[in-house]
């Protein structure tokens, strides 16, 4: 992009190292330092992973031990400091917002006025607005703007806080930076089933899918179901497949720097969540040419999933027809291969530069 003036953008995290929104923020910020904008990654934990550019401000460098009240004071007067010295163009906050008198205070003392984007990722509202509506209409409506990850959420936050200025803009993945990754040496000696995610909650419902696993032709058929990811429920998992006699066919893989190569060479994605923001391991699947069976569940996945042509939408907690999908992918092979077909052009909408296109709009940089 053309501009004289070097624009300066602040995108601030709680961390850098996994997560939906914080893999956001490090593509945006490859891409923007790409176009030539200054960019400032801040981050509240010292936690790094993901690959990023710009200037890093670790607020985690500085945090102590116990954490305390005067230790958070400074790392609070450090960030106030920051932003004004800097005097940033616009901040973008990826993070969760659910200490409301802390979030008033920093909107309204710490970050730039009509400056600051706040971006919310999950279908737990709350875990960004006040559930007082006044509260968080006077934090949110004045003086700055909204972005939601997909439509139903956008409209889900108009009709509760009465808010006119949310926009949606999908979360952006990098094609060439996946591609290249999938490609990559992978060796695993069975076909196999894919999902990824955090062990640590009930959210995913693993638990479930192993049930719903267990109950399809799958097993039978020798098609593995691998899990990536880790928490302190992995081991709860386990002895949920050998109770269902299948300890030699779920696979526990850990967490996985380059899940990519996995989405690649398996059969197809699944996802059995109760709710999510905007599943972006669903597109990233998509991207490694490989289709999808996921519950229609809030937020994303109807958003993502084009029923019958690049994967199945089951409705919501259908266990069933869950089941059912999981059936129909294997035993139908013309069917199946029309959705590996049509898995990769169908997540063209996410593409990085596109995305970014709807950022700069959004900022007035076009």
């Amino acid at each position: 992009m053309d501009q004289q003036k070097k624009i300066k953008i602040a995108l601030l995290g709680h961390r850098l190292n996994y997560g939906g929104a914080e893999k956001v923020m490090a593509t945006l910020s490859n891409y923007f330092v790409k176009q030539n904008i200054d960019v400032h990654v801040i981050v509240v934990l010292n936690e790094l992973g993901y690959s990023y550019s710009g200037t890093l401000l670790n607020l985690g460098e500085f945090k102590s031990e116990s954490s305390g009240f005067f230790n958070k004071l400074m790392r609070l007067r450090l960030l106030a400091q920051y932003l004004k010295k800097e005097n940033f163009d616009y901040v973008i906050d990826f993070r969760n917002r659910s200490k409301y008198k802390q979030e008033w205070f920093l909107s309204k003392f710490v970050f730039p006025k009509n400056k600051t984007i706040y971006t919310v990722h999950s279908s737990k509202l709350d875990s960004f607005f006040s559930p007082n509506i006044k509260f968080a209409q006077k934090m949110y409506a004045s003086n700055c703007e909204i972005v939601a990850i997909c439509d139903q959420m956008k409209t889900d936050i108009e009709h509760k806080y009465d808010l006119k200025n949310v926009t949606r803009i999908y979360n952006p993945i990098d094609f060439d930076f996946i591609e290249g990754k999938s490609k990559e040496s992978f060796n695993f000696p069975h076909q196999y089933i894919f999902a990824a995610g955090h062990f640590d909650s009930g959210l995913k419902q693993f638990d479930i899918l192993i049930s719903m696993y267990a109950k399809s032709v799958l097993p039978q058929k020798n098609i593995h179901l691998v899990l990536a990811g880790k928490g302190e429920l992995r081991t709860e998992l386990e002895n949920i497949a050998k109770k269902f006699e299948l300890a030699d066919k779920v696979h526990f893989v850990g967490f996985q720097e380059n899940p990519y190569k996995w989405m690649h060479n398996a059969k197809f994605y699944v996802l059995s969540s109760l709710y999510e923001g905007l599943p972006m391991v669903l597109v990233e699947a998509l991207a490694c040419e490989t289709p999808l069976v996921a519950f229609d569940c809030p937020y994303g996945p109807n958003e993502i999933v084009v029923n019958n042509n690049n994967g199945i939408l089951v409705e919501n907690q259908n266990q069933e027809l869950f089941v059912a999908a999981l059936n129909k992918m294997i035993l139908e092979e013309e069917f199946y291969n029309k959705c590996k077909q049509n898995a990769k052009a169908s997540a063209n909408k996410f593409h990085v530069d596109c995305i970014a296109n709807q950022w700069f709009k959004l900022m007035n940089l076009e």
